[in-house]
């Protein structure tokens, strides 16, 4: 099939970059000793999934559950369930579970490890439990120097529960854009973890994995001693805001938006096309960071980069491309036709990835136009 022959907008995966940044990440983690657990909520997809693991991966994360039910369905039984678990979930948890699911559930309050050990010790299930770990201060997890650890630590390890470790997410990396920087978060996210695992230990309590990871700190990180597992997800597409962070380039987005030109407004230098925010999401994550792209950095129909042109505006379904560069605002309808097809590599993968049913694969042989390879199929639900 060609591209012409797809309905845009259309979601579509670059299979020999997204390879290359599977080789990439796998690479790193056996150079510094570590296992790799991807995080697959990026792009939800089994076929990218068997892609990561046949490179090395052992295991998977997974942001819902209704995610590891699939996953799981799919043949893959090792997986972190990497959101805090509340009591309301704890049945669907469990049924995973007694169908054979290696599944992990983390916990970072004293709350949620009572709601734990109570369901536990009245319905029998085996659950194993790693507590999260703030890092950072960017979003959940408990202190490593606090009482609570240990309160919580104590809790969970009784019963039929397993306290399996401490996992920490570095999130606030995102907001980084220098080496120094991110192999500074890097190391912060590994020792306050490794800390976390060390007061576990010395109070008795067993603390077999500590997990740490995002794609900044995973690809920066020097030293990963203590840390047993590492975790990234948007790595495996990449983005315009990891792009931004300075992880990779726009060359390494696996991800596109594949778009047609269905109108112009000569007289503003737009062209309309049909890849709204309905198609690229309303992630503007590039907003503050060092380069702006608007909706989304513009690309010929063979990925190749417009850097004078992005996507500054759209509404539901009608995005607006218009060029930053020195040709007249008049030239855009000369040269973007009514019926040109453009890519769209997106600020954010897995906002994007999330606005369609499945991905087609993009193949280029022997240097030529690119052709439409696989079509595969992306996990919804909770």
């Amino acid at each position: 099939m060609r591209l012409q022959d797809l309905t845009t907008p259309a979601a579509l995966i670059d299979f020999a970059r997204m390879q290359r940044n599977v080789q990439r990440m796998q690479q790193r983690m056996n150079e510094l000793g570590v296992s790799f657990r991807p995080h697959v909520k990026t792009t939800k997809c089994i076929e990218v999934a068997r892609e990561q693991i046949t490179a090395g991966a052992k295991g998977i994360t997974v942001s819902t559950l209704k995610e590891a039910e699939q996953f799981f369905a799919a043949g893959i039984q090792d997986i972190l369930y990497a959101v805090g678990m509340v009591a309301p979930k704890l049945k669907q948890a469990a049924a995973l579970i007694n169908k054979g699911c290696a599944l992990k559930i983390i916990a970072d309050s004293v709350d949620s490890a009572n709601a734990i050990i109570e369901f536990s010790n009245q319905n029998k299930i085996p659950f194993e439990v790693w507590i999260e770990i703030d890092t950072d201060g960017h979003r959940s997890g408990v202190k490593p120097e606090s009482d609570d650890l240990l309160a919580i630590g104590r809790i969970l390890h009784q019963g039929m529960v397993t306290l399996g470790g401490v996992m920490t997410h570095a999130g606030s990396s995102y907001d980084l854009n220098t080496p120094e920087a991110l192999q500074s978060m890097a190391e912060q996210e590994r020792s306050l973890c490794v800390l976390a695992a060390t007061r576990l230990r010395t109070a008795g309590l067993p603390c077999k994995n500590v997990s740490v990871g995002s794609t900044p700190t995973a690809l920066s990180a020097k030293n990963l001693q203590g840390v047993t597992e590492v975790r990234a997800g948007v790595y495996v597409f990449f983005d315009l805001v990891m792009a931004n962070v300075g992880v990779c380039t726009p060359d390494d987005i696996a991800l596109s938006v594949l778009t047609t030109v269905i109108g112009h407004q000569k007289e503003k230098g737009w062209a309309i096309v049909d890849a709204g925010w309905m198609a690229m999401s309303r992630d503007r994550g590039t907003q503050k960071q060092k380069h702006d792209y608007g909706y989304g950095q513009v690309c010929s129909v063979d990925g190749v980069l417009l850097d004078d042109c992005q996507l500054s505006s759209a509404n539901q379904e009608h995005g607006i491309i218009s060029t930053t560069g020195p040709e007249s605002k008049e030239d855009i309808s000369t040269r973007l036709p009514i019926g040109t097809q453009l890519r769209i590599l997106p600020n954010h993968a897995c906002a994007t990835g999330a606005q369609f049913p499945e991905y087609h694969t993009v193949v280029t042989s022997n240097g030529g136009m690119p052709e439409v390879g696989s079509t595969w199929q992306r996990f919804y639900g909770w």
